[in-house]
């Protein structure tokens, strides 16, 4: 099954690389220009004891501020913080791509945009077989690259995007991330990254930015999305 409809998959060279703290700003931003908008995160691990979801999950939800099912906005949870192969090995579950297709499919009854939140980069496995970018394909939506300013970016930046156009799947465009407070040549490593990509970022956000700030750093990014987004051609282009 494939997923219909209009939404972006926001993903990461790596984990730790401020998905969700792009995510949530980039609900906030598109909220900003009239959207109603839903986050989800179909796999997530690192439920902590007594936690009724991951608090990525709780995060999203937190930003879009709708009432819905826990199940349709994080179909897979696990406790153990490891690998979703692993801690879904662990728990004995098979991670279907068609229920969390299904899942997005009722959220999109609620909602104009849907923003996606994966787990860890793009090659993350999901099972023996399928990753990331599996999913992403299953849910129909264009790629939101997220790239932690650090040592060896370049590298993880360059083989994300390799490996999306690879499996053919749109990449809507990259964030440059500043996490922990400026790398040596910061610039100089963003300048490369867009001259390989043929693209520079939508956004780069300082790491101390508050979220009001980071959602104002990313409205042109989401002016953007919402101009590619309600073209159904460019979704699939």
């Amino acid at each position: 099954m494939r997923a219909t409809g209009r939404g972006v998959f926001v993903t990461g060279t790596d984990t730790g690389v401020g998905k969700t703290f792009v995510a949530t700003a980039l609900v906030r931003a598109l909220a900003m220009h009239g959207a109603r908008v839903a986050g989800m995160k179909p796999v997530a691990s690192g439920i902590v004891a007594g936690a009724a979801c991951n608090a990525d999950v709780a995060a999203l939800a937190a930003a879009d501020g709708m009432t819905l099912p826990l199940r349709d906005r994080n179909p897979y949870g696990f406790a153990p913080a490891i690998a979703p192969h692993l801690a879904a090995h662990a728990a004995g579950v098979t991670i279907d791509l068609d229920v969390i297709a299904l899942a997005c499919s009722r959220l999109r009854a609620h909602a104009d945009f849907i923003v996606a939140e994966g787990a860890g980069g793009v090659l993350v496995p999901l099972d023996a077989d399928q990753d990331m970018l599996d999913l992403a394909a299953v849910l129909g939506m264009p790629l939101l690259l997220v790239v932690g300013l650090r040592l060896g970016c370049i590298n993880h930046a360059l083989l994300s995007a390799q490996a999306i156009a690879a499996r053919g799947l749109p990449l809507a465009g990259w964030i440059a991330n500043a996490m922990e407070g400026a790398m040596p040549h910061q610039q100089s490593n963003i300048d490369t990254i867009a001259a390989r990509l043929g693209q520079p970022p939508l956004a780069t956000l300082e790491h101390d930015l508050r979220a009001s700030a980071v959602s104002a750093a990313l409205d042109n990014a989401a002016v953007g999305l919402l101009s590619c987004l309600r073209d159904d051609r460019k979704l699939t282009s």
